[in-house]
């Protein structure tokens, strides 16, 4: 691959690749995702950077026959209408890729991350201790944030297996589309694929409250009807986990009160500061020795002053409170968990 220098590992396949063929390099290099276009080469992320494989060129037909045989009819229809489709597809032993199918320049195009087969152990991802103590609440809402790219599915993923092997519940993930594969433990667990099982996080969600789960996972709180249903379902004694594309706590806070119309936005603060126990704001460091990125975490924990500056639309001082409340309530902004990874 090539990042505009021979630096870089080399890919060097045939004209006619295949996905298969794609995905055992995107494997082997290490990359976290493949960006395919028309009139460029296979683009791999590797360490956050996207650097070009020693292949050809990618022509409209090439394209077309490595993207189409791992979708399904109903996906290849849904691509036609909407012009754009999520779906997951699996590869027998490599593992599980996240694929997003769209058309730029009337021309296929496609961005595809790699899931791995197993679901990812919390202690192997260097996150902070306390987050693995929010999986043994009784109810609540926990929210993990950050950009596109930022590990909060797999933060997320570890976060369901520890509960799966430490208690006994039903635990109901609705996701867009499935990416781990969770084998059931002391836990079992549900897991309701958009488009596939359910049409709408809505509809899931609200059937969901039917299904006698102790834990909800939603894979993305994208409006305010899914916001406010997660928030009811933590109000009335469930343990709910959702991700929402926000960069820090307050930026997650705001934007979840934004969402409720004017008339309804103290009622918001209200139920948010009665339910909301945490808020990790994720991001993917490079480590110092170049094998690969870790997390850093800005990690806001309820506190009653935190819970008094939600309700009073107050949120100026909350980065000051996460600071000051690591020893207490091990809470730690994102400058100190990056002196921690220094360090």
């Amino acid at each position: 691959m090539t990042s505009g220098s021979s630096s870089g590992p080399r890919v060097l396949g045939p004209v006619d690749m295949d996905m298969g063929y794609l995905m055992r390099a995107l494997a082997k290099y290490n990359a976290s995702d493949l960006h395919l276009k028309v009139g460029r080469p296979p683009l791999f992320r590797v360490n956050g950077k996207v650097v070009a494989a020693k292949m050809p060129e990618l022509k409209s037909d090439t394209l077309a026959k490595i993207i189409l045989p791992v979708m399904s009819e109903r996906h290849r229809q849904e691509l036609e209408r909407v012009r754009q489709v999520d779906f997951s597809f699996r590869i027998a032993d490599l593992g599980r890729f996240r694929c997003n199918v769209f058309y730029q320049r009337d021309s296929l195009a496609a961005a595809i991350r790699m899931i791995p087969l197993t679901v990812p152990q919390f202690d192997s991802l260097g996150l902070p201790p306390v987050i693995k103590e929010l999986c043994e609440k009784p109810r609540g809402l926990v929210l993990v944030t950050g950009a596109t790219g930022t590990g909060k599915s797999t933060t997320l993923a570890a976060m369901i297996q520890h509960m799966n092997e430490t208690s006994a519940g039903h635990i109901l993930c609705i996701e867009d589309p499935i990416e781990f594969i969770f084998k059931d433990r002391k836990s079992t667990i549900t897991q309701r694929e958009l488009g596939t099982d359910t049409l709408d996080f809505k509809a899931a969600l609200r059937a969901g409250l039917r299904q006698d789960p102790d834990v909800l996972m939603i894979g993305e709180l994208r409006d305010f009807e899914t916001i406010q249903l997660a928030m009811t379902a933590a109000e009335t004694g469930h343990l709910v986990f959702g991700t929402i594309h926000t960069n820090d706590s307050v930026g997650t806070i705001q934007r979840i009160v934004d969402v409720f119309p004017p008339e309804s936005k103290n009622q918001a603060r209200v139920q948010l500061a009665s339910t909301l126990l945490a808020i990790i704001s994720q991001q993917l460091v490079l480590r110092a020795d170049g094998a690969g990125r870790m997390p850093a975490c800005e990690v806001m924990i309820k506190s009653p002053v935190i819970e008094a500056a939600i309700l009073s639309g107050d949120l100026s001082r909350i980065p000051e409170m996460i600071d000051s409340s690591r020893d207490y309530y091990r809470m730690q902004s994102m400058n100190q968990a990056l002196e921690e990874l220094v360090r």
